[in-house]
């Protein structure tokens, strides 16, 4: 009889044994948010962040305060979280190719979930558009792919702040974009509720990528005389030339002409001036609580609609972004400002009180999580050569995590990684590999030979990065050629070599 009653109760959607996927994701966002204030922000911001929508889900998350992506620039990044597969097997090391055709037919996360009976829907930036997701992978959605209109596309990088007026009649992108999630949200609702279609929705928003535009309103909770310069306009001391990424393209938008200072724009220790350095701080900052509110509205529906306690949420940036720290403007390098990004996961009923862990995790990560924490299959760990299995991963599940966040079986480094001087699907080039332990940044810069072999030539360094972190946290200081740090120096390159198989905790190499 008992049997009968809980069969009854299933299929009348009162019990659920999997629960549905709010997937959220952030372009270009560092860990600029409130969550995140105290040692694992980037480095110090004034005044600070106004994120209430970010904070609130992060206080009932498990919010991962060191987590880490592959490769600081979008398609990169982003390919290795779906794919759970790091670049040097997806070989997608920049924008453009696609993981399909120049790495192997991976099944995507949300492919996963498709294949296990969910209907999945995504909007906005989750895979890279265009050719690097063969026009945002149709095969891991079951509806038609939603982009939303951009109406905005100023030739000016600063600053477009929108009135409320103008942007109730011309809506800006990620406020289209939040629209359309909650219609999909109202649409999948009875099913979900029901228990007869579980759902896995992707939103990704746009901002706070350039260029910068967003409600005018948003500017206030940052007055320009209250921002204050990165405390290291400068390039660390000892940096080896090949880790410097030089940012020309920024200044590529009409307004800044004026510092088309050729050749010194973009070369090491060059410096906007002060006035410009503010604006573009405040214009990132702006757009930051500009999508945390559209995110807001999202959350809040699901809520409206009575689909909070059976969905899990996710969210993320696709990686960090230099705000002239170092002298650097956006991703494209290996410091800890540019592959640490945001990361949390909200399990109903697990994680509800909130869970803070500074234990290292890396993108790679998020699949195998939601998978078990959405109550699938879960995956096995890919072997060497994974080319061929559509189905594994290179991530470890953070489930573990979110009952003890200080566990002492986990992984002891985080891996990233950039290629400088060309493209390895073109030729050979130079690969910096980095690795984040809970004390240092290491990263090694050698010559990688490209296709077809794809092999990391370890004996042929081009330069190496030595961090402290319980000294330099800001990473100002190389101390590579330190005599002092020559057995840590030893012992890093060792482990770097080894990569992420010899850090995880049952040392699987």
């Amino acid at each position: 009889m008992i049997k009968i009653l809980i069969l009854l109760l299933s299929l009348q959607g009162i019990v659920h044994s999997k629960k549905n996927i709010l997937f959220l994701v952030s372009d270009d966002l560092r860990p600029n948010l409130g969550a995140y204030d105290g040692p694992d922000m980037p480095s110090p911001v004034h005044p600070p962040m106004y994120t209430p929508n970010i904070d609130a889900l992060a206080a009932r998350s498990l919010l991962l305060k060191r987590a880490y992506v592959s490769v600081a620039v979008c398609s990169p990044s982003r390919t290795a979280l779906l794919t759970s597969r790091r670049p040097d097997t997806s070989h997608i090391w920049r924008i453009g190719p696609y993981f399909r055709q120049y790495g192997g037919n991976f099944t995507t996360l949300p492919e996963y979930f498709k294949q296990n009976g969910y209907r999945t829907i995504g909007m906005g930036k989750v895979f890279h558009p265009g050719l690097s997701s063969g026009n945002d992978d149709p095969v891991s959605w079951t509806d038609p792919y939603t982009q939303a209109i951009d109406d905005y596309k100023p030739n000016d990088l600063l600053i477009e702040a929108v009135s409320q007026e103008r942007a109730k009649a011309r809506p800006l992108q990620d406020q289209l974009l939040a629209e359309y999630a909650i219609q999909a949200l109202k649409e999948v609702a009875p099913k979900a509720k029901s228990g007869e279609k579980n759902f896995f929705l992707a939103v990704g928003f746009r901002k706070p990528h350039v260029p910068w535009n967003f409600p005018a309103r948003f500017l206030d909770y940052y007055p320009l005389e209250s921002l204050r310069l990165p405390p290291n306009y400068y390039a660390p001391v000892g940096m080896p030339a090949i880790a410097w990424h030089d940012f020309i393209n920024l200044t590529s938008y009409k307004d800044m002409e004026p510092y088309h200072l050729m050749p010194h724009v973009g070369s090491i220790n060059f410096t906007f001036p002060k006035t410009i350095t503010l604006q573009m701080r405040q214009a990132y900052y702006s757009c930051i609580s500009y999508m945390d509110h559209e995110l807001g509205r999202v959350i809040d529906e699901l809520d409206n609609l009575g689909l909070t306690n059976d969905t899990i949420i996710s969210f993320w940036g696709d990686h960090g972004w230099q705000l002239g720290e170092h002298s650097e403007w956006q991703k494209e390098t290996n410091f800890e400002d540019a592959v640490h990004a945001p990361m949390m996961i909200h399990v109903p009923g697990v994680t509800d009180h909130g869970v803070v862990t500074e234990k290292l995790t890396e993108f790679v990560d998020l699949y195998p999580t939601l998978v078990e924490a959405a109550g699938l299959p879960k995956l096995q760990q890919c072997p060497p050569d994974s080319q061929n299995v559509s189905l594994c991963t290179e991530g470890t599940s953070m489930m573990p995590l979110m009952t003890n966040p200080t566990l002492d079986a986990w992984k002891t480094a985080a891996f990233s990684q950039y290629p400088r001087k060309g493209d390895p699907l073109d030729n050979d080039v130079v690969m910096g590999y980095s690795m984040r332990t809970d004390m240092y940044r290491y990263t090694e810069w050698i010559n990688f030979t490209g296709t077809p072999i794809f092999k990391p030539m370890w004996d042929q360094l081009e330069g190496v990065e030595l961090y402290d972190h319980t000294k330099d946290p800001e990473e100002n200081w190389n101390r590579a050629d330190d005599p002092a740090y020559t057995d840590v120096r030893v012992e890093l390159s060792r482990n770097l070599q080894l990569g992420w198989r010899g850090a995880l905790p049952n040392r699987r190499v």
